[in-house]
């Protein structure tokens, strides 16, 4: 049997790509950026102009922007109610270029999400109600796991939005820190990042841990119904 295709949308870390790739998938990454690892299995294209329709036949596993969709950046979208001026933005922003990248958000989500791929894995927050009114009727709530259920001493809420998948299953799982201790304040080292340049896509990197599961979990499920069908 032929190794069948997979695709790591909206990466360029190469954390995903190189677990799949580590249990024999034919796997490819994709996104606007280049590869960190400089790898010859990554494309730069913008994720909506067609690579979505080119045979991914085992699973895809997408990584779209959250900025705008997550709760945490629903201040900066509206005031109270819904799409009502907020009272304040971030500096040197409009609401206008705020809400054109809401727009962008939700265009590449539902694109992901829709995507005729057998099996769909897309990785993003807990919406807001904003984000989520725009959401195809069909779409689950996520599947809410952390970085220490698969070895990795850090928290970070990640959803998983899953269709023809299961469940990701602990693998790994580290004790919590005592709360306020150096160490349970080192696991929370994603969420005191000061701001800068790079404090995006450090934010949005995936984990080891969490990704050698999701190809071994992910993988081994849909090449067995590939099998069986």
């Amino acid at each position: 049997m032929r190794p069948l295709r997979v695709l790591i949308g909206c990466e360029t870390s190469g954390i995903a790509r190189r677990a799949f790739a580590a249990r024999g998938h034919d796997v490819w990454s994709c996104d606007i950026e280049a590869a960190e690892d400089g790898s010859n299995r990554h494309i730069r294209c913008d994720i909506r102009d067609g690579i979505l329709l080119e045979g991914w036949d085992l699973l895809a596993v997408m990584h779209p922007p959250c900025t705008r969709l997550c709760r945490s950046g629903r201040r900066w979208m509206s005031g109270p109610g819904k799409w009502t001026r907020p009272k304040q933005l971030p500096k040197g922003r409009t609401w206008e270029n705020m809400r054109d990248e809401f727009e962008e958000g939700v265009d590449i989500f539902t694109t992901c999400w829709t995507a005729p791929i057998p099996r769909r894995a897309i990785e993003n927050p807990e919406m807001n109600d904003l984000a989520r009114d725009r959401m195809p009727a069909n779409l689950p709530a996520p599947q809410m796991v952390q970085p220490f259920w698969f070895g990795e001493p850090a928290y970070k809420a990640t959803g998983w939005y899953l269709d023809g998948l299961p469940e990701l299953v602990a693998t790994d799982r580290l004790p919590e820190p005592e709360r306020d201790s150096a160490e349970w304040k080192a696991w929370n080292a994603v969420h005191r990042m000061p701001p800068g340049p790079e404090r995006a896509r450090l934010r949005s990197r995936s984990y080891p841990g969490m990704m050698n599961a999701a190809a071994a979990q992910w993988g081994t499920w849909a090449t067995a119904q590939e099998m069986a069908a």
